[in-house]
């Protein structure tokens, strides 16, 4: 179907992510456990973390301190959390503008306590634990359990909030009731130690919540910092096997023109070398098909394969810098250049499509479902 829009565009349903975000806060709720809203998946679009505000999260959280900042100067009220350790020329910010930050250097601690001073202003910190998976965090519980120590009892301004973890994302380590019940023996070391309880045990992100469903969550963890599921909310679905049909996995839709369609050879002729991107693809000679090419590319969505058809029998064949390159033979739909075609998306399409400025973006909006663009 032919269209005067400009394409690329990026679709994003609010009234879907917000479903989304109420039944993950629902179900999270309901086990004592609130929701930072993790808004760099989508360039921490305003329209999108209002919805995250209005859905019941408790914090809206980024690694981004830019992102943190942007929000709050267009009016977000909800506590910020920074979800990447502050960088030394960040502490000014840090202090200024952010509620709380995850934290595993001493160093960066004693510089956040000297800049609160100055600025006669407290910061709430999060130590963070490494049970594995060897991203950020104290590797060592009794290391942990010092800090925290150290905080509690000689600094004046920055305050000890609570401790965390960080699962999935670099080793995918998965979370598991043991490896979550040791991060909360260690947070009641720390609370026997100090003499009270915290107020954060954030034990991870959307990957933690299979726990949640399957109520097998150590009870004192009572946070989770949650992106993808309430933004995208494939991950469960599709890589976890839940069957959720309060979820959305189409909150976010690509739509992207055809501009050439031919019938080719499937296997490329020649002496091959390598791609633009430094990789050698493999392919399959399946003889002469009908393919088209549309106008959008890597650098607006970096992964082809993550890309999901909305037209089953479409079939996505590579793609390079600025085009996607479909297979169309056994379509039932006769395309024609102009036409526009539609893709679901993961996770990592979603963090650049957002962040592309190529890519324009339309809000089906809350009360009247109309669009607008961006």
């Amino acid at each position: 179907m032919k269209t005067l829009k400009n394409y690329p565009i990026l679709e994003i349903n609010l009234n879907k992510i917000l479903d989304n975000t109420k039944f993950i806060v629902d179900i999270c709720n309901q086990k004592g456990i609130n929701i930072a809203g993790v808004i760099k998946g989508v360039n921490a679009d305003s329209q999108i973390t209002n919805v995250l505000e209005e859905g019941g999260c408790k914090y809206i959280a980024s690694s981004r301190i830019e992102q943190l900042i942007n929000l709050k100067e267009e009016g977000i009220e909800s506590e910020s959390m920074l979800i990447r350790m502050p960088m030394v020329h960040e502490i000014k910010k840090v202090v200024d503008k952010i509620d709380i930050s995850l934290n595993s250097e001493i160093k960066t601690i004693n510089l956040l306590e000297k800049e609160c001073k100055k600025q006669n202003k407290s910061h709430k910190v999060i130590l963070m634990m490494d049970l594995g998976d060897l991203r950020e965090g104290f590797f060592n519980k009794d290391e942990l359990i010092d800090i925290a120590l150290y905080i509690e009892n000689n600094l004046r301004y920055v305050k000890l909030y609570g401790i965390g973890t960080n699962l999935s994302c670099y080793g995918s380590i998965k979370p598991s009731y043991k490896n979550l019940n040791y991060l909360c023996e260690v947070a009641e070391e720390v609370e026997n130690k100090i003499g009270r309880q915290l107020d954060i045990i954030s034990g991870g992100s959307t990957t933690t919540l299979p726990l949640v469903l399957d109520d097998n969550i150590p009870s004192k963890i009572n946070n989770l910092r949650v992106g993808e599921a309430l933004l995208v909310g494939r991950d469960l679905i599709d890589y976890w096997g839940y069957d959720l049909n309060k979820m959305h996995k189409d909150t976010l839709i690509l739509k992207a023109e055809v501009i050439e369609i031919k019938e080719k050879p499937s296997y490329p002729i020649g002496e091959m070398f390598l791609d633009a991107f430094g990789n050698k693809p493999t392919y399959e000679d399946r003889g002469i098909r009908r393919r088209a090419i549309l106008a959008v590319g890597r650098q607006d969505f970096v992964n082809h394969r993550d890309l999901v058809p909305l037209d089953k029998n479409v079939e996505i064949v590579g793609s390079s810098s600025d085009h996607l390159i479909v297979d169309i033979e056994d379509s039932e739909t006769n395309f024609q250049i102009g036409d526009i075609m539609s893709f679901g998306m993961f996770y990592s399409n979603a963090l650049y499509l957002t962040s592309s400025k190529y890519v324009n973006k339309y809000y089906v909006q809350l009360e009247d479902l109309k669009t607008q663009c961006v």
